[in-house]
C-alpha cells in the first residue's frame, strides 16, 4: 500500500497550481473531470485531500471518504459541501482567501458601470447610424456623491471600499461581525440596521454567504423600500437576493437595475424572467475569471493542500465548522 498522500483534483485547476504539486514526489496525484456523483463516491474513497471547484460534495459522497482530511476551495464560497458531514467526519475545508478580492471588487465596479451608464446603449446608437439622436437617448446616472452599501466586509469588500472611494462615492458598510473602527479606518461608515440602510443607498454590493440567516435577505418587502435609482449588485451567492422577487421590483420600477453573477440555480433555468429582463446585467459566475486570478487561485488551492500537510496552514483559511 502507497505512504503517499493521495491529491484528488477534481476539475483542473491553472497549470501554475499543479506545477507546485510536480514539485512534491511524495503526493500521489489524480486529476478528474467527471464530477457526477458516482465517479466521486468511487473517488473519494483513498484519497487523503481533495482540490474542489464547483462540483457538489454531498453527505453521500463524503461519508465514502475513509481517509480525507482536507478539502480545499478554489475559491471562498463552500455552499457546495455538506457542512455537517465535514464536521462530523473532522475534515477541515480551506478557502483561497486571498486570490479573488481585487477581482471580484473590479467586477462589481464594472457592473455598476455599466448599469447606470446603460450598458451598450452608446455603442449600438452608433453602430446604427443614429449619432445624431444622441441628444435623445435617456440620461445616464454619474457614481460621485451617490451612496454606495457594502454588505460585507471580508477580503473583498475591503477590496471593493478603495474603488469606490476612488470615484468618490459614500461608502457605507453592513457587516455585524467587523468593527466601526475598522470601518471607519477603511473610509467607510458602519451601519447597524441593514433594513433602514438600504432605505437611502443608490447602490447596494452583496459579499455575505449564503446561509439560513442570508437566504431571502433582498426580498420583495425590502426592495419596495430602496430608492427608484438604486442599482444592486450581487456577485456573492445566489439565494441572497429572491429572484421572483427581484424581477416583480425591476418591472414596477421600484429600483434602477440590478447585476447579478450569481444565481439560486446555475445555470438559470431558460424561464428565469430574469434573463429577459433588460435592466438587469447578468454574468455566468465569473467574477473571479481573469487570467490573473486564475493563477492565483490554482496556486493558492494546491498551496493550502501543501501547507496542510506540512502542518502550516494558515487558520484564518479554513473554515470554522
Amino acid at each position: 500500500m502507497s505512504s503517499k498522500n493521495k491529491i484528488l483534483v477534481v476539475q483542473a485547476v491553472h497549470q501554475s497550481g499543479m506545477d507546485l504539486l510536480k514539485k512534491h514526489p511524495d503526493y500521489e496525484i489524480e486529476v478528474i473531470d467527471d464530477a457526477s456523483e458516482i465517479n466521486l463516491k468511487s473517488k473519494i474513497v483513498d484519497c487523503d485531500a481533495i482540490s474542489l471547484r464547483t462540483a457538489q460534495l454531498s453527505a453521500e459522497i463524503l461519508n465514502e471518504a475513509k481517509k480525507l482530511k482536507i478539502i480545499s476551495r478554489h475559491g471562498v464560497g463552500y455552499d457546495n459541501i455538506d457542512l455537517k458531514k465535514a464536521k462530523e467526519k473532522d475534515i477541515k475545508i480551506a478557502i483561497t482567501a486571498n486570490a479573488n478580492a481585487v477581482t471580484v471588487a473590479e467586477h462589481v465596479m464594472f457592473m455598476l458601470l455599466n448599469i447606470s451608464k446603460k450598458k451598450d446603449m452608446y455603442d449600438k446608437t452608433v453602430r446604427s447610424g443614429k449619432f445624431s439622436d444622441r441628444n435623445k437617448l435617456p440620461k445616464t446616472i454619474e457614481l460621485m456623491d451617490k451612496n454606495i452599501l457594502i454588505a460585507g466586509f471580508g477580503r473583498i469588500g475591503r477590496a471593493l471600499i478603495k474603488r469606490c472611494l476612488g470615484f468618490e462615492m459614500n461608502v457605507f458598510v453592513y457587516d455585524p461581525f467587523i468593527s466601526k473602527d475598522i470601518i471607519e479606518n477603511s473610509g467607510g461608515k458602519k451601519v447597524e440596521n441593514l433594513s433602514e440602510a438600504v432605505k437611502s443607498m443608490d447602490a447596494i454590493s452583496l459579499h455575505m454567504p449564503l446561509n439560513d440567516e442570508t437566504k431571502n435577505l433582498i426580498n420583495y418587502e425590502l426592495l419596495k423600500t430602496m430608492k427608484k435609482n438604486c442599482i444592486i449588485i450581487n456577485a456573492a451567492r445566489g439565494g441572497i437576493i429572491n429572484e421572483v422577487d427581484l424581477n416583480k421590483a425591476l418591472n414596477e420600477n421600484l429600483i434602477f437595475g440590478a447585476g447579478l453573477d450569481v444565481f439560486i440555480t446555475e445555470p438559470p433555468e431558460q424561464n428565469n424572467p430574469l434573463l429577459k429582463n433588460d435592466k438587469v446585467f447578468l454574468s455566468p459566475h465569473t467574477a473571479a475569471f481573469t487570467e490573473e486570478c486564475m493563477i492565483r487561485m490554482g496556486k493558492e488551492t494546491i498551496q493550502n493542500i501543501i501547507d496542510f500537510f506540512d502542518k502550516k496552514l494558515d487558520k484564518s483559511k479554513v473554515i470554522k465548522l
